[in-house]
């Protein structure tokens, strides 16, 4: 989200924005750093000289401050350059509690760009912070509505996360072939894209597909790693899923860890795509690329999803999940036309959450302010 704001900064040169981050060898010769409006100011958190500094700085922390110590660190460094330049507006990505400690230092023009249930009447200092900030975006009404708690106000407001539409919809997208990952042409495949753990619902997926093992066409893709990043992809509850998958393991391919840049062609190869999220997601971003490459799309009643894929898919309850699971896939299944309807929609709805909105309305609500 902050990659698309400042390349849409850059391209229409709007403001003149200092992003405070921590410093990765991997940015030295990053074309962004060219850039004439966005200026870049790196926090050294990770060599020898500052983890001893950091390490010593756990010995001053004090209950009284809002995160662990090693953020605090990160955030003493960022506030000593901070209090050197005059700033119209400070925008905290998804830190509530930076709000706090700025707050309790005179800054007034701040605003939370909020991606998760970070604020709300349970948290920790809540009405100080909701009363510091100036502007709340927030990534759905979901996490609109879990702010609210704390009091009304017209200063939250919900602007809807969003993606490259035009990478997952561009019609010169060339599949994976369905024989190199061990599917044939014939199947129906079943695309799960997405982090692999307990909370995205990858194991109530796999027991809906043994409850349709008489249909041996249907194939699941399992899309994804542990983590961001991961390639090794293997851990306990990754083994879990695989002993359990073990009476229908050749009707499941799990690919590991696949590259960003690579999700749409695998994406392109499936029938239709299943992510049945198992927690109150904040907003989904999987939803939107499976809605952008036209997959007919399956997904539960969780947080900020509905309000996504709204006429565009399929939304089970999550109480006997595993039973809608196995009914909706089997509709899909048998009704190849609701399928071609499901994916007309779900590409016309995916424009709505595309990049270059989210960065247009981004600008125009922070120029409001």
């Amino acid at each position: 989200m902050i990659d698309f704001y400042l390349e849409y900064n850059n391209r229409k040169k709007l403001h003149d924005i200092t992003v405070f981050s921590p410093w990765d060898p991997k940015v030295a010769s990053h074309p962004a750093l060219t850039s004439e409006v966005n200026h870049y100011s790196y926090i050294d958190v990770s060599s020898l000289k500052a983890r001893i500094r950091r390490r010593i700085s756990k010995y001053f922390y004090s209950k009284k401050n809002y995160y662990n110590y090693f953020i605090e660190y990160y955030f003493e460094n960022v506030y000593a350059q901070l209090k050197k330049s005059e700033y119209n507006l400070v925008i905290l990505e998804n830190c509530p509690g930076l709000a706090y400690k700025l707050s309790q230092r005179g800054y007034r023009n701040l605003v939370l760009h909020l991606n998760n249930d970070l604020l709300n009447s349970t948290s920790r200092y809540h009405d100080i912070i909701f009363n510091s900030l100036t502007r709340i975006l927030t990534c759905s009404n979901f996490i609109k509505d879990r702010v609210l708690t704390i009091q009304p106000s017209e200063k939250v407001q919900t602007h809807y996360n969003a993606i490259d539409v035009h990478n997952f919809s561009r019609p010169d997208i060339t599949p994976i072939s369905r024989e190199q990952i061990g599917l044939a042409e014939e199947d129906f495949v079943i695309a799960y894209s997405g982090r692999i753990n307990n909370e995205k619902g990858v194991s109530e997926l796999i027991d809906a597909i043994l409850l349709l093992k008489e249909n041996p066409c249907m194939k699941l893709m399992i899309i994804g790693g542990t983590f961001y990043g991961n390639a090794s992809n293997e851990n306990e509850f990754v083994r879990s899923l695989k002993t359990k998958a073990k009476p229908i393991e050749d009707r499941i391919v799990f690919t590991g860890f696949v590259p960003y840049a690579e999700i749409p062609r695998y994406l392109k190869t499936a029938d239709i795509a299943v992510l049945p999220s198992m927690w109150d997601e904040p907003f989904g971003l999987t939803i939107v690329e499976a809605l952008a490459v036209g997959l007919p799309l399956i997904t539960t009643r969780s947080g900020g999803i509905p309000e996504i894929c709204e006429g565009a898919a399929t939304i089970v309850n999550r109480e006997n999940v595993v039973d809608n699971l196995a009914t909706a896939i089997l509709d899909l299944y048998k009704h190849p036309e609701k399928r071609q309807q499901l994916s007309a929609i779900a590409v016309q709805r995916a424009w709505l959450f595309d990049k270059e909105p989210y960065s247009k309305k981004f600008f125009a609500t922070l120029e409001s302010i």
